[in-house]
């Protein structure tokens, strides 16, 4: 069995790196593209506006406020979900093009 040695060792960690990069590269974009709005979220989102034009058609201020929380509480975890996306997406590419540019220059 050969002995690994400092060359070989930074070659499995610059292959590694590129492998990290690229699966937090496709969960971003798979986020990004699939993200916090399925198909439960989406439910909610149009029981909310309906309940908030029966509120408001019933003059309930009390049902109408609250809707209104909840469609605000929707939106901001659409927001915080891109964000982590879009996060993951560039810190992936950061981590493939490092490895990569590392990689060429070194070998």
């Amino acid at each position: 069995m050969e002995n690994i040695n400092a060359q070989d060792l930074q070659l499995f960690m610059l292959i590694g790196t590129f492998l990290l990069g690229s699966i937090t590269f496709l969960l971003g974009l798979a986020i990004l593209m699939y993200g916090a709005w399925g198909k439960d979220l989406r439910t909610i989102a149009d029981q909310t506006t309906q309940l908030a034009q029966k509120g408001m058609a019933e003059e309930i201020s009390g049902l109408v406020g609250n809707a209104s929380t909840l469609m605000t509480t929707l939106n901001d975890l659409m927001r915080t979900s891109n964000g982590i996306g879009f996060y993951l997406t560039i810190i992936g590419a950061c981590l493939m093009l490092v490895s990569s540019y590392v990689l060429l220059n070194r070998y």
